[in-house]
């Protein structure tokens, strides 16, 4: 798909009430659809000042390269939807590709990406209000602890009100938590099952109710302790995609584990789908999709 940027600037500078008018119009559909599992691509990375992906420090800073990549990802057979901040949300729904896809709003992206502050995970991003009143379908919060700042208890509280608030509007949310610390000045995510495992614990007991929290989880270290980990929670659960691996064959066979544990009911992937270590997104897109449809053991395959 072929975007001339001239066009969206159109619309956004002469004609700002598009956007309301594109997702009031927009074909919804149920969170989970009739083939079970949930692939979401995840493209909220660059307002936490996150722009490096496969190598390239910037490289999610072309907006319309991003963009492309996104619609293509989208038109893939399997493809359920799309997790992003306004200004891309937005981008695509002028677009008009986020028709029937389950669209995610990323609530928190307060913590720069290397600053002094970046556990300070603000909610700067959508509103349980905004996400309802744009028709979105649900909205994605992360949740980095860390047992040495104070700050933490602030981050826990927010993100229990913002659970509570897309609640009361039955809108799904979806909890990213981690154990985090800083390690020579910069901030490293504990993915020891231990870590994974407590941050699990602490996640599913935020709010009034957890009836509309899923979880969003990493892959631990050690895969085959997956099935122990997510023994900490009933909440229905989905993969975090990751960083961009090199082996990217490595990486498809510990998602393809990970898929067959029960709470597990799909995988929300950015970086690893969206700019593959080879350049291919259809192809790595389409490689998850059937990671997703087939995550169940074969002849010989071994369960984690």
């Amino acid at each position: 798909m072929s975007i001339r940027v001239s066009d969206i600037v159109t619309l956004r500078a002469r004609h700002p009430e598009a956007v309301g008018e594109a997702a009031a119009r927009r074909v919804r559909r149920p969170l989970i659809g009739e083939s079970g599992g949930l692939l979401i691509v995840a493209a909220d990375h660059p307002a936490r000042g996150a722009l490096a992906a496969g190598g390239g420090r910037l490289a999610m800073a072309n907006r319309i390269e991003l963009l492309e990549r996104l619609c293509l990802a989208l038109s893939r057979p399997g493809v359920d939807g799309v997790l992003a901040t306004a200004d891309v949300l937005e981008d695509l729904l002028l677009l008009g590709a986020l028709e029937g896809k389950v669209v995610v709003g990323s609530m928190n992206r307060g913590g720069l990406a290397g600053s002094a502050f970046e556990m300070d995970d603000r909610f700067t991003g959508h509103r349980a209000e905004d996400l309802a009143r744009l028709n979105f379908d649900a909205g994605k919060l992360l949740l980095r602890i860390d047992y040495d700042d104070p700050g933490s208890l602030s981050t826990l509280h927010a993100a229990a009100r913002a659970i509570d608030a897309m609640a009361d509007r039955r809108l799904p949310v979806f909890v990213e938590p981690f154990i985090s610390r800083r390690v020579a000045g910069r901030v490293r995510n504990d993915l020891s099952p231990e870590a994974v495992t407590t941050s699990i614990a602490v996640a599913s007991g935020l709010g009034g109710t957890s009836a509309y929290t899923w979880l969003k989880v990493p892959v631990t270290e050690d895969p085959e302790a997956m099935a122990t980990v997510l023994e900490t929670s009933t909440l229905p659960a989905v993969l975090l995609g990751g960083e961009v691996d090199e082996d990217q064959d490595a990486l498809y066979e510990r998602w393809r584990q990970a898929l067959r544990l029960p709470t597990v009911q799909g995988m929300v992937v950015g970086r690893s789908l969206l700019y593959p270590a080879d350049g291919d997104v259809a192809a790595a897109v389409d490689t998850a999709v059937g990671l997703l449809k087939n995550p169940r053991p074969t002849a010989g395959d071994r369960r984690p």
